[in-house]
């Protein structure tokens, strides 16, 4: 049994993944830049300093990068009201916090969203730790946020719950499985060609089915 785990914050535990989406092409029509939704939707996942580039260009990033990564900020600030949490997200982390597991939350979001959703999910108390922006030079696919919340787990082995290919590509990078959930928006194929351990629909069948996944109890 692996004694850390290692939770995936928006379209994980939080029901953001097409908040986020909308908010960036917004950010992007501001500056008269036209990326399709659902092609947005794809990269949600990654960080801002990553999503630029892979939206559009490197000449965008160079020339609009933080600008863009600014209005879209602002844009996700008043939909952030219409976020809640998913069903079964509590539940999961209580019941990993009740098999002794070290919980860090793995994520690059800036830490006034983190703690807005932390109050949501209302687990402050069952988590170990968290990490932000500000613990990573670069966001998912790197492994950087993999990595820093490793190393506030104090380990080098734990397992990842994510919902996207960027979770499953950063913590393959740090040697981790991730199990997946739909709850992003990618399918349960796609998460497995990505290399997922394995996939659930939901949290719920998630924490139902934790015996059967390197979080089981050492005895069974």
């Amino acid at each position: 049994m692996s004694g850390a785990v290692l939770l995936d914050l928006d379209g994980t535990l939080i029901d953001s993944n097409y908040q986020h989406a909308l908010a960036w092409y917004r950010a992007f029509r501001t500056q008269g830049i036209v990326v399709p939704i659902w092609q947005i939707h794809r990269l949600i996942g990654m960080g801002g300093d990553q999503l630029v580039s892979a939206a559009t260009d490197e000449e965008i990033e160079r020339r609009r990068g933080d600008s863009l990564r600014e209005a879209a900020a602002e844009e996700f600030a008043a939909l952030r009201d219409e976020c809640s949490p998913l069903e079964g997200a509590s539940e999961l982390v209580t019941e990993l916090e009740r098999r002794d597991l070290t919980v860090v939350l793995a994520s690059s979001s800036n830490e006034d969203d983190l703690e807005f959703f932390l109050d949501l999910l209302g687990v402050k108390d069952a988590v170990d730790g968290w990490t932000t922006q500000a613990d990573v030079e670069k966001s998912k696919p790197h492994p950087d946020v993999i990595l820093a919340a490793l190393q506030k787990a104090g380990t080098s082995e734990a397992v990842m719950i994510g919902d996207s290919r960027w979770d499953i590509e950063a913590a393959a990078k740090a040697n981790l499985p991730t199990l997946a959930v739909i709850t992003g928006g990618w399918s349960e194929q796609e998460l497995r060609d990505f290399g997922a351990a394995a996939v659930y629909d939901s949290l719920t069948s998630l924490r139902e089915g934790l015996d059967e996944t390197p979080l089981r109890p050492q005895s069974l």
